[in-house]
């Protein structure tokens, strides 16, 4: 019997980034799917095809043309849509700035840590009468991290901001102070849900600048990320198509009991309602469903 959100022939990989990154060779059996969930609506339409004989989902973080403000974005939908799909694994791809002299700009790093400096979001499926605490100290998957093919600075600490504006000098030097390896808007925030979704999430972080704390550089702007992007769009291609290819088809990884005695909640507290709405999430867990 499949789980909750799990079908025969269900996707298993999920990719959130660019609206084009899922326009690549050798993808096949495409086609786009729409997904309501309990949270409202996903960025965009989901995009399905077929890698390396392996469904995989994609998704467009800020929708289709760049729509929707970091702050604003739905992650809860998007995740819950990838889970919903039967995704146990998600590839995110991001812009980030550099705040280390060696991470410079067109490099690729792979963050193993998240500090989240966000303050207006909500970061978790739960509350409406059911309370978790899953762990977050080794936030990505080190197995799915480890597929990542091409040159790339294997470890980091990604600063995750409000934005939508980019730093001011003061804070991007502060920032350096904490010891961050590059900062976004988005990351940290997509792999807390991810954690309580049970699916293992690794981060491609394109450095596109240098933030503004080097000085000797020109200040970041839109040109400048966009440009770097586009160079750096083909290289994240290959490493999504080699992750596809080397995946093995079951997890060994504990990202899949993330929520195993995290439940705080005695089940006959919990809502009937609340009980639906997150049946992806927890249903294994629950006796009565």
């Amino acid at each position: 019997m499949s789980k909750p959100g799990q079908k025969a022939g269900r996707v298993s990989i999920g990719v959130i980034g660019g609206s084009g990154l899922y326009e690549m060779e050798g993808l096949t059996r495409i086609k786009t799917i729409k997904i309501n969930t309990p949270f409202g609506k996903p960025s965009d339409s989901f995009i399905v095809g077929t890698l390396f004989g392996k469904r995989i989902a994609f998704l467009p973080r800020h929708g289709r043309g760049h729509r929707i403000m970091p702050t604003d974005i739905n992650y809860r939908a998007n995740v819950y849509g990838m889970k919903k799909l039967g995704v146990e694994r998600i590839i995110s791809v991001s812009a980030v700035g550099s705040m280390k002299e060696e991470i410079e700009p067109g490099h690729i790093v792979i963050p193993d840590q998240f500090y989240d400096h966000t303050k207006h979001r909500r970061s978790t499926f739960f509350g409406g009468g059911i309370v978790a605490h899953v762990g977050m100290a080794e936030p990505t998957c080190a197995s799915l991290s480890e597929t990542a093919g091409a040159i790339v600075h294997r470890s980091g600490t990604y600063l995750c901001m409000e934005g939508p504006q980019f730093s001011s000098r003061a804070e991007s030097l502060i920032y350096r102070t904490w010891n961050a390896d590059v900062i976004g808007m988005t990351n940290a925030t997509e792999a807390k849900l991810a954690r309580e979704a049970e699916i293992c999430y690794s981060t491609i972080a394109l450095a596109t600048d240098y933030d503004c704390w080097h000085q000797s550089e020109e200040v970041v702007t839109v040109e400048a990320v966009l440009a770097v992007m586009k160079r750096n769009i083909d290289t994240s291609k290959h490493m999504i198509r080699e992750a596809v290819r080397m995946l093995p088809e079951n997890r060994t990884c504990s990202c899949s009991q993330a929520l195993k005695n995290t439940i705080m909640t005695p089940e006959t507290l919990i809502p009937a309602k609340t009980k639906r709405d997150l049946a992806p999430i927890i249903g294994k867990y629950l006796k009565n469903i």
